[in-house]
């Protein structure tokens, strides 16, 4: 039998969408641990995820819950999620207002898409998480940065500003990349700088279980002037060591959770049955799991704080929650070309500026690595910093 070539490839371009996020995206495929590189880029806790959420995801299976799921998720587990809900509100929260969806990303993206048409003005603090931007590119909106204060906190006068005729305004609270915990008094100043207007707010607050500080940490939806405006998206990804399972779930004021539904349902579908299962479990159990590894993320802060004392040319953040340290460096070379500078010496970061023009000559480290991963990570990285700044002075 003979085989003919394959005929030519079309003459192929994209759609605009994907030209826009080409454009614009700053996202960077960073690698796992291996023998010869250290990782502190991953953003994902190395423990395994609790053995009784594995348990019940291996029983629905068995049992035979592996038909599709309702559009908006399981019904047992929206009523759990809008119990634990109305503990932020100090309201009601209705169960057919949460949605389950493919991971926090599902839900951002479902957000986002169903919220944005071309040219709306999209506000987000510079430095932030990058899947952002790309998703507003997608949507043909324009994100509009705001650079943050010194701190790492917003710099209030500029938000101010920026969010006059804004459609939308997306953060994360704990930070990603900045590992900075929004105080009370910061929400509510976004609360009054947005009363009477039709802003909406997307808070993400996947990191909201890791927090070092001394406060209790707010959710936007515990402040009055943010409630009826924002779309609260959350993931079991990080503080359950779930990252693999893909489940996450917003809620808000029901037409925008509607809308949201009508983008997920039509990219995704439903959620698998038996992954939501088991997320259940994970929400009625894992309490003391959740603290057993935000006890040990805290010792790991402190790890990694004290080996990055040492390396020279660094200026720490004080990271106050999720599991990053956000340092600036005083190399003349760009975030990006430093990170692979850095592979060269066996230690993989991510770059600053993945995460906004405000975060050049600043890198991102994780330490949801183990601890043996950070001290020789960081290690790595201050035997690199010596020589790199040993060549700049020659």
């Amino acid at each position: 039998m003979t085989f003919t070539s394959p005929s030519p490839l079309l003459d192929f371009t994209p759609s605009a969408a994907v030209s826009r996020i080409d454009a614009a995206s700053r996202r960077v495929q960073q690698p796992q641990s291996s023998g010869q590189l250290v990782s502190l880029a991953m953003g994902e806790p190395d423990f395994d995820t609790p053995p009784q959420v594995s348990e019940a995801a291996a029983r629905a299976l068995a049992s035979g819950r592996t038909h599709y799921s309702p559009l908006y998720g399981e019904p047992a587990l929206r009523e759990a999620l809008a119990s634990r809900i109305s503990l932020l509100t100090g309201d009601t929260a209705s169960a057919s207002d949460v949605l389950i969806t493919h991971g926090g990303t599902g839900g951002l993206g479902a957000s986002i898409l169903s919220l944005v048409d071309p040219g709306d003005r999209v506000v987000l603090p510079d430095p932030t998480y990058s899947l952002y931007a790309d998703l507003i590119s997608m949507a043909g909106g324009t994100a509009v940065p705001v650079p943050l204060a010194a701190d790492l906190h917003w710099d209030l006068d500029r938000l101010r500003d920026a969010l006059v005729g804004a459609k939308l305004f997306v953060f994360c609270n704990p930070g990603n990349p900045t590992g900075i915990v929004h105080t009370a008094e910061e929400l509510t100043a976004l609360g009054e700088f947005l009363d009477g207007t039709d802003t909406i707010v997307i808070s993400d607050e996947a990191y909201a279980d890791l927090n070092y500080t001394d406060r209790p940490f707010t959710s936007a939806l515990a402040v009055p002037t943010l409630l009826g405006r924002t779309i609260y998206c959350q993931t079991f990804s990080k503080s359950y060591a779930m990252t693999g399972w893909r489940v996450g779930y917003l809620w808000g004021p029901s037409a925008l959770i509607a809308a949201a539904a009508r983008i997920h349902n039509t990219v995704n579908g439903s959620m698998n049955t038996a992954v939501q299962d088991a997320a259940l479990v994970a929400l009625e159990t894992c309490g003391p799991d959740i603290e057993r590894m935000r006890e040990s993320y805290a010792a790991r802060r402190e790890l990694m704080a004290t080996g990055l004392a040492e390396v020279p040319g660094l200026t720490l953040s004080n990271p106050e929650g999720a599991f990053y340290f956000f340092p600036k460096y005083d190399l003349g070379i760009p975030s990006a070309e430093l990170v692979g500078a850095l592979r060269q010496f066996g230690v993989a970061v991510r770059p600053g500026s993945e995460f906004g023009a405000a975060g050049e000559h600043h890198l991102r480290l994780s330490y949801a690595a183990s601890e043996q991963a950070i001290s020789a990570g960081v290690a790595r990285l201050a035997d690199a910093f010596r020589t790199l700044r040993s060549q700049a002075q020659q």
